[in-house]
């Protein structure tokens, strides 16, 4: 008779105080969805009176997996985006009854292949990894064949599946949106220079306005701050032409915003601004900004799905996820000048 892990009770044990099967034990132990709610909560209540632990290395060597996927993270993993994207994982794992084991890489330097190493060691049956799409190793890294990798990036990999928002496609619905409101002289202010999201939006910008036919001024780069962007704001006020502002992050578009206001500038009237993220909503009261909303959530749904269910075929998958625009009140018509 099976005993769960270090308990010295039975299976039987449960079945009895539960007053059902060793069977309906075993499929509640095991996450089978054939069982009725109410059987479920009497067999797990009964099991929590009797101090019964499913052994876990029964369950994976009976089942062939672990039904657990592994995530690797660096960076600030409080972020917007990554947060989300961590949230989207694991509400994904939760409907599948998958745990989900979380690695955290300090090194902000790490490679994916460090990352890989220390999650093959552990009982997952996929992994994710989330380094930025800059580490070092991402053209050469190699995947371990019994594991499937996932990787979330912008940039395709050869060997292993990549999902990532749009970032390019961002920026084209950003310069399209100030387009059709009357702006030709629209700036790019941005977060970190080597941040590849930010390197992403700003080619997107630079590339949508060159396709329409627009000037492309030089871009400014922040460090995603509010207080970074109300500096550059104030080296925008220089600028008359303008008349929106894409800004590569919500934080940095609320510092803009601030030194334009400060400098006797009104938004939108004046000058118009986008972020993006729609971060700030329940953090700002009475928020006004008009910002690119991705969805994260779904990235890292789509990243879940891909390392627990790899396609077959020769060509990993890419797949870049759209977001919108959420409209509120900091663009209008461009004015006349």
């Amino acid at each position: 008779m099976a005993h769960g892990s270090g308990s010295g009770v039975s299976l039987a044990d449960v079945a009895k105080l539960a007053g059902v099967s060793a069977q309906t034990v075993s499929r509640v132990a095991n996450c089978s969805d054939a069982v009725r709610p109410e059987t479920r909560k009497r067999v797990l209540a009964a099991m929590d009176e009797l101090g019964y632990r499913p052994s876990f290395a029964a369950r994976s060597l009976r089942a062939g997996c672990y039904y657990s996927v592994g995530l690797a993270m660096s960076g600030d993993i409080a972020a917007t985006g990554r947060r989300l994207q961590r949230e989207g994982v694991a509400v994904a794992a939760a409907k599948r009854r998958y745990a989900m084991t979380l690695i955290l890489l300090e090194d902000e330097e790490a490679t994916l292949g460090e990352a890989s190493s220390r999650m093959s060691c552990l009982p997952v049956d996929g992994q994710i990894l989330y380094l930025g799409s800059s580490t070092e190793d991402f053209a050469t890294f190699e995947p371990p064949s019994t594991l499937p990798t996932v990787i979330i990036s912008t940039r395709h990999h050869p060997r292993c599946a990549t999902v990532s928002n749009d970032q390019m496609g961002c920026s084209v619905s950003i310069v399209d949106y100030f387009i059709k409101k009357g702006h030709r002289e629209i700036r790019f202010v941005g977060g970190r220079r080597d941040s590849y999201s930010n390197i992403s939006r700003q080619k997107g910008w630079e590339q949508a306005l060159r396709t329409r036919g627009l000037r492309v001024v030089e871009p400014m780069h922040g460090d995603w701050t509010a207080d970074s962007g109300y500096e550059l704001g104030m080296r925008l006020v220089q600028d008359r032409a303008c008349t929106a502002v894409y800004a590569s992050n919500d934080a940095i578009a609320v510092g803009v915003i601030y030194a334009l206001r400060d400098a006797g500038l009104r938004v939108p009237e004046d000058v118009s601004v986008i972020g993006v993220d729609d971060s700030l909503e329940g953090v700002i009261p009475h928020l006004d900004l008009t910002s690119y909303r991705f969805n994260d959530r779904q990235v890292g749904s789509i990243a879940f799905d891909l390392a627990t269910n790899p396609p077959e075929g020769k060509e990993p998958p890419h797949i870049l996820v759209p977001g919108m625009i959420v409209e509120r009140k900091t663009v209008a018509q461009a004015p006349q000048r």
